[in-house]
């Protein structure tokens, strides 16, 4: 993967993607930087300011507004978002391995706050349907772009703009079922309608009605998250009491490897009906 975490420290990472070296926040790096060379080679920088806008800081003057790299044989697009985002979550990576062990043709997946599509993109590589959920016109569009770039516009995807609680309401309804369930939801985010989302008051009634649109060969849920509190074990906490008892769980810190120690980004926690290496 073009991706890689050279250093962390004091609250940032350093991050080689693609052609580019990056300083962006990381507040799970509370501890001491190191004296890596690459820290004299940033070619961009993020700061994110107490009111939670940032901005971005281009040391390298050349730097080009959008560029490819490649991520598990997919060609995903990275730019510069106003959040300090690139488009990838390398967090997710094991993840996202997994998929691709176990998610099979003809399954059906349903990805909800699905951001640039990199986990549809390798379920749908494999033969699956897949329906890509997101509220963001741009990220889906994104995302289309990112399966065009990857070569694989003939695979089953169906990508839905849509508030997420509003979409999997209309699935329970219709008694629409799926296979496997992903999902990363945000701690607060606003829909095209002014729709709110608080991970703290909307997730388990969310999860409960995703219990209901499980199919008979139901294979599993991930469910990972960012937010403060929503450790792994109390994700799968989350699933095992709305309706989420599948007999196998997995949950753990989402890490991302560096040359120095795995930076901490975030947790996830998985059910499935058979055992997850």
């Amino acid at each position: 993967m073009d991706f890689k975490v050279l250093d962390a420290g004091n609250f940032y990472k350093l991050e080689k993607v693609g052609p580019y070296t990056y300083l962006r926040p990381s507040p799970a790096a509370v501890w001491p930087k190191s004296e890596h060379p690459s820290y004299n080679k940033v070619d961009a920088s993020y700061e994110r300011y107490q009111n939670g806008k940032g901005e971005w800081t281009y040391q390298n003057k050349s730097m080009k507004e959008s560029f490819i790299i490649n991520v598990l044989n997919l060609k995903i697009e990275m730019q510069h978002t106003s959040f300090g985002h690139l488009g990838l979550f390398a967090e997710q990576l094991n993840n996202w391995r997994r998929m691709r062990e176990h998610v099979k043709k003809g399954d059906r997946v349903l990805n909800l706050f699905a951001y640039t599509g990199v986990a549809s993109l390798i379920c749908a590589a494999n033969g699956a349907e897949v329906a890509h959920v997101d509220a963001s016109k741009t990220s889906v569009n994104w995302a289309k772009k990112n399966q065009e770039l990857s070569g694989l516009q003939d695979e089953r995807i169906r990508w839905l703009v849509d508030d997420v609680q509003k979409f999997v309401a209309k699935e329970v309804r219709r008694n629409n079922t799926y296979d496997w369930i992903i999902l990363d939801p945000p701690s607060f985010g606003r829909g095209n309608n002014k729709e709110v989302w608080v991970i703290e008051e909307h997730l388990n009634a969310l999860m409960q009605n995703l219990s209901q649109i499980k199919s008979p060969d139901f294979k599993g849920v991930l469910l990972s998250s960012h937010s403060p509190g929503y450790s792994a074990k109390a994700l799968d906490n989350v699933l095992k009491t709305t309706g989420f008892d599948e007999e196998f769980s997995l949950y753990e810190e989402m890490l991302v490897d560096n040359e120095k120690c795995p930076l901490p980004s975030g947790d996830c926690a998985w059910r499935t009906s058979f055992e997850l290496i």
